[in-house]
């Protein structure tokens, strides 16, 4: 479907969107992925890298490799569709960010209201009682306790673990009760974030889905763009922002 095609006059500013992001968007940064055939779990042993089991095995690999995204990750920009998320949610007021990814480039970007689904890198919490903890650069690299005597760890959601209750239902309460969501970079693949495009839509949603490659849910978007988010993302806002104003 072409952009001229596109129109979005049952919106107005006041209309509640939500912008729902995966590993796509990052990509575009230049920060790997996971699934992909030449992504981490390509390379390396998620069970060493990502689990309790890992961690209690090894602690200072896991904790070492976390170190060596994290760097990775401090040298990547927010791209074109993070900037553009910043615009439209100037031009909508009650907007909200639900992603996967966990490297905090929405909010380097200047994103609101964002969900972040499977942790955030940046910060590290104690394994036994929950606390987050603040490290210096240098003890990212070693196991630290807490007061609590727990091992400190990335802040990040690990194969096995729950995802944080607080976060996953205010993420399905957004979704289920917006009127627009673009769904950006995800491959529907991955339960329960998967779920989300299909709540919003069967509550009324228009679901506009940009990726790469069709996905699960690609056949029952609204609309379903093959294309990059940071090339057609900005298109959509200025279409947008021009019937809106």
């Amino acid at each position: 479907m072409m952009l001229e095609n596109m129109r979005f006059e049952r919106f107005t500013q006041d209309s509640r969107v939500v912008f729902f992001t995966g590993a796509g968007i990052s990509a575009e940064s230049g920060i790997a992925t996971f699934r992909d055939p030449d992504g981490h779990w390509s390379k390396y042993d998620p069970m060493k890298l990502a689990s309790q089991a890992g961690f209690r095995e090894d602690p200072e690999l896991v904790l070492g490799w976390y170190a060596d995204r994290r760097e990775a990750i401090h040298k990547a920009k927010p791209n074109a569709a993070h900037i553009s998320i910043s615009k439209f949610q100037k031009l909508f007021r009650h907007s909200v960010v639900i992603t996967q990814n966990v490297d905090g480039l929405h909010e380097r970007a200047g994103n609101r209201s964002i969900y972040e689904l499977h942790g955030n890198i940046h910060r590290h919490k104690c394994n036994s009682c929950g606390k987050y903890i603040e490290l210096n650069d240098m003890n990212m690299r070693i196991l630290n306790r807490c007061e609590c005597g727990g091992s400190i760890r990335p802040d990040v959601v690990w194969f096995g673990e729950s995802l944080a209750l607080e976060t996953i239902n205010g993420a399905f309460n957004a979704a289920q009760n917006c009127d627009l969501m673009f769904t950006i970079g995800t491959s529907t693949q991955i339960y329960p974030a998967a779920q989300l495009p299909f709540e919003a839509q069967k509550n009324g949603a228009f679901v506009i889905e940009i990726n790469p490659e069709a996905t699960s849910f690609s056949a029952q978007a609204d609309i379903s763009l093959r294309d990059k988010a940071g090339s057609i993302l900005p298109k959509i806002y200025e279409e947008i922002n021009a019937q809106l104003n």
